[in-house]
């Protein structure tokens, strides 16, 4: 392809070859039959060659980083220019879609594709970041924590389901993990952080609208709730002398979900294990996991405090020992008002159609780079909602929108660098 039929590319021809690079990214999988990307895998490796590949071929310098982000560069004419950050996950969770993480990649080296003879008053770098579905060693945003600056090198000896630790995956992968904090980017050299998403819910398809402006992300709690009661015969214990740990349990999830409902929070118990269980023993012990979040962190730990309260109240009512151990904990991160408002602009003047604001309530690579610049996030539509699955979907014509917006976001963000928004 010529350069200036490169420059006459139509966004819709652009999102298309969006959607076929990613299903050649899509065919870097540890599964046959779906899609497993991890980090510090073959498959990891394959997908970064193929991303620079297409990172090289839209001008950008390319680099990997000290824990295996994949970065490229359109480089600005003064090399003092702070750097626009613009980037997504390439990593996915087991026997997943396409389309979480790879497409916010993708348009961002599109868009830069699109912008190559334009000359920008700062740099734009790309990133693909290797992890953040902590899907191998089951903690997440290792990709995109060092680059925050929020590297913790115990992690480095945490290990995966085949006692592999993360300090041996990167020596294999070839990084030297004693260089991991190098990766950090300095706050005073980095102008702000976009990226763009799946929405990973309903709400865009229900008001049916191609994209949204991101608010804020969801801070999370996650909890192990132990309730241990008397488990006795089926047949000789009478329902009044019964100190019964399921039945208990039942009660605390109805209430989790009124509690959720009455406060406008999101509140999920998505495991349950009943102990030692039989057709004719009476429970005696259970583990129930809770997943609570808000955007709001305030409104999150207040809500999490009377929660437990009341699953407190629910086991002494009952004669139930209940014990719970947090396992997790993610701020609320708010997105900065001036990209926002930024972002408004660019979707109302693509759409004509009013703009619509909403919060993630799952986390992204955003959450860790709030730490570093200002962080402002867009949504695109996907298909009912559907996320981590492989009926996940977007269609061409969103695509396209999304795009659209994001070459006019980097284009207008020189307005936000002199403070004129």
């Amino acid at each position: 392809m010529s350069q200036l039929e490169g420059a006459h590319m139509t966004a819709e021809h652009r999102a298309t070859q969006v959607m076929e690079k990613i299903q050649t990214l899509a065919s870097f999988s540890a599964m046959q039959d779906g899609i497993l990307r991890a980090y510090l895998t073959e498959e990891h490796r394959q997908a970064h060659q193929q991303l620079a590949r297409w990172m090289t071929q839209a001008g950008l310098e390319t680099w990997q980083d000290e824990v295996g982000n994949q970065w490229g560069r359109k480089v600005a004419a003064n090399p003092e220019l702070p750097t626009l950050i613009i980037g997504s996950h390439s990593d996915t969770v087991a026997n997943a879609g396409g389309y979480d993480g790879p497409l916010g990649i993708l348009l961002a080296i599109e868009a830069l594709d699109a912008l190559q003879d334009t000359e920008l008053p700062f740099h734009v770098d790309v990133v693909a970041f290797a992890d953040e579905e902590g899907t191998r060693f089951q903690t997440t945003l290792l990709g995109s924590s060092p680059v925050a600056g929020l590297w913790n090198p115990a992690l480095l000896d945490r290990q995966d389901a085949e006692g592999i630790s993360i300090g041996e995956a990167m020596r294999h992968f070839g990084l030297e993990p004693d260089n991991v904090a190098q990766a950090a980017r300095k706050p005073e050299e980095t102008l702000a952080y976009l990226e763009v998403h799946i929405e990973q819910g309903p709400l865009l398809e229900s008001l049916d609208l191609p994209v949204g402006v991101v608010t804020a992300i969801a801070g999370a709690k996650r909890f192990l709730i132990d309730v241990s009661g008397v488990a006795g015969h089926a047949g000789t214990v009478p329902l009044p002398l019964r100190h019964d740990a399921l039945c208990g349990v039942a009660q605390m999830i109805a209430t989790i979900e009124a509690f959720a409902t009455e406060h406008e929070i999101v509140a999920t118990v998505g495991k349950c294990d009943v102990r030692s269980a039989a057709v004719n023993v009476i429970p005696g012990q259970v583990q129930f996991s809770l997943d609570i979040r808000s955007q709001s962190q305030e409104k999150l730990d207040r809500c999490t405090q009377l929660l437990m309260q009341q699953l407190a109240t629910i086991g002494e009512k009952r004669g139930l020992n209940v014990v719970h151990e947090q396992i997790y904990q993610a701020q609320a991160v708010p997105c900065s008002d001036r990209l926002q408002q930024l972002w408004a602009q660019v979707v109302e003047s693509a759409t004509g159609k009013d703009v619509c604001y909403l919060a993630s309530g799952a986390g992204h690579d955003a959450m860790v780079m709030a730490n570093l610049a200002d962080m402002g996030m867009l949504f695109v539509r996907c298909e009912k909602g559907i996320s981590h699955n492989p009926k996940e979907n977007v269609q061409t014509q969103d695509v396209a929108v999304a795009l659209d917006c994001l070459i006019r976001m980097i284009q207008s963000v020189s307005s936000y660098q002199t403070g004129t928004c």
